[in-house]
């Protein structure tokens, strides 16, 4: 599970979703990536099993990139516990991914598989998302 060596600050305020990826939004590392289209939250478990379907699915072959890292703890309060008494303890990590943002990065196997394997990925994660190459990026004005 991913998570964070250190924080400097335990618990945290959750931050919003709106507006679009200013960052990361364009492949860098490999020829196909899976893009983020609508806001949400990401759990450390949820990317660690679309890391799993993808590498399971190419049989180790290629090379996997993930773009997005849980920095954000979510906290929760104990089961009937009373009101007051400070904010709860770190439960999870959590990581926020606004639309364009590029989540999974592939290279070094054809586009089939890698469509494929990019679809399974998507399916284990709570938001929609679209399949890309690097190529069809540059020719739509965005810069490699």
């Amino acid at each position: 599970m991913l998570m964070p060596k250190r924080v400097k600050r335990r618990k945290q305020h959750l931050t919003k979703t709106k507006g679009r990826a200013a960052v990361g939004n364009k492949i860098a590392y490999g020829e196909f990536g899976l893009i983020a289209l609508e806001p949400g939250r990401i759990t450390s478990n949820q990317i660690e099993a679309a890391r799993v379907a993808m590498t399971r699915y190419i049989k180790r072959g290629g090379q996997v990139w993930v773009n997005i890292f849980p920095h954000m703890s979510v906290t929760q309060k104990p089961a009937e516990t009373r009101m007051g008494s400070g904010k709860g303890t770190p439960e999870y990590w959590i990581a926020v991914v606004k639309p364009d943002r590029v989540l999974f990065e592939m290279g070094g196997i054809t586009e089939a598989l890698a469509r494929e394997a990019l679809r399974l990925a998507a399916q284990k994660l709570p938001i929609k998302c679209k399949f890309a190459k690097k190529t069809d990026l540059v020719e739509q004005g965005g810069e490699a």
